[in-house]
């Protein structure tokens, strides 16, 4: 029963009502997420997010929380002074009960050592895993493009990586060097083709991180997990309400977000999907993200930044579908997975999509080229 799951929790949060329901949301990879749903005194429900931060993933909860705030605030005040509503239109987290048993008003630790927090749960939105509607994928770019611009002045050295080296794919690289080394479940066997894949795509996967150490990339504050359900989209005017999942805001790189969010909103199929022939790349899709996301960024980003968009869909492609195959390699010990062989279903999937990004590499260069050269999202 799910409620035993959260019963010892709950009430160290100031949730407005009485607790009803708790239904547990399957979408992410990494943390517990639960939808509680409360009765308030005048008959209306409150619903909440309350979450189960993976401290595997996650090392410092208290660290990531600062940066989430931090974060917050500062688009809190951009927005304030623009003099735009902030209402749905940012994560409201709720306090934590006193006596607080962590540095945070906003994170619980409870006596299992384990570390929550809870939010209001945006109502009337939606969080898509997949969409044919180039327009809501618009929206979507135009939502991650946003939120680039507000932290745009941002020091981003201000911010804890909450996942040290989370993009450094030359580091990556020798991570799942060594994993295959090690061999810790005897899986490697099985696996020269998709090892060799790698190998062969080395040097592109240290793309973004030499440009970065040779000053042709500045750092940015990035969210560095731009999946499409990460942003809400309203579901009465179909517009961009709000980027979620904070987790991984650090310093990173601007291709990073463009890359992963292509990546995963303008494939084909689920990131998952076993029949690799259901794996393709919608470059309407592609178009219209890139669309959204520049209009909102060409007065913060760099022209180099914009120019080497597209070298981000390639290397984020890459490095997560090595990341898959490392943990598969490992033993599954990073993602959840719910199946056998699952991690290796998404390493395929994503070496899949990888080659179909590569076919089409020059279309979209030449794409953005002519947003830039032409001065307007078209």
């Amino acid at each position: 029963m799910l409620y035993n799951n959260i019963k010892h929790v709950i009430n160290h949060f100031k949730f407005e009502g009485t607790y009803k329901s708790v239904e547990e949301l399957l979408s992410g990879n990494i943390n517990s997420t639960y939808l509680l749903t409360y009765g308030k005194p005048d008959g209306s429900e409150a619903r909440y997010i309350l979450q189960r931060i993976n401290t595997v993933a996650f090392k410092n909860p208290e660290e990531l929380m600062k940066n989430v705030q931090l974060v917050i605030n500062h688009i809190t005040a951009t927005m304030a002074r623009a003099r735009l509503s902030t209402d749905r239109h940012i994560l409201e987290f709720i306090p934590v009960k006193g006596p607080l048993t962590t540095e945070s008003p906003l994170l619980y630790k409870d006596e299992r050592g384990e570390y929550w927090r809870a939010d209001i749960f945006i109502d009337n939105a939606t969080a898509y895993n997949q969409i044919s509607d180039p327009a809501l994928f618009y929206e979507a770019g135009r939502g991650f493009g946003e939120f680039q611009k507000y932290l745009s002045d941002f020091p981003a050295d201000k911010l804890t990586e909450t996942i040290p080296d989370f993009h450094n794919t030359k580091k990556r690289f020798y991570n799942f060097v060594a994993s295959v080394a090690a061999d810790k479940v005897g899986r490697v066997s099985e696996l020269e083709e998709e090892i060799d894949f790698f190998f062969d795509r080395r040097k592109m996967m240290s793309t973004i991180v030499d440009m970065i150490e040779r000053g042709e990339l500045p750092l940015r504050v990035t969210h560095n997990d731009t999946k499409l359900n990460n942003v809400m989209i309203d579901n009465t005017t179909k517009k961009a309400l709000c980027v979620i999942d904070l987790d991984t805001v650090m310093p990173g790189s601007a291709l990073y977000d463009y890359g992963d969010a292509i990546r995963y909103g303008a494939s084909t199929a689920a990131e998952d999907e076993p029949d690799l022939s259901k794996i393709d790349v919608d470059m309407d899709l592609f178009r219209e993200f890139t669309r959204g996301f520049v209009s909102e960024t060409k007065e913060v980003l760099t022209r180099e930044e914009v120019l080497a968009l597209p070298m981000g869909v390639k290397v984020i492609t890459c490095e997560l579908a090595m990341r898959f195959l490392t943990d598969y390699i490992d033993g599954d010990i990073y993602f959840k997975v719910n199946r056998p062989q699952h991690n290796l279903i998404r390493a395929r999937a994503q070496m899949r999509l990888l080659e179909k990004f590569e076919e089409k590499y020059d279309e979209m260069v030449e794409y953005v080229e002519k947003i830039v050269a032409e001065g307007k999202e078209e």
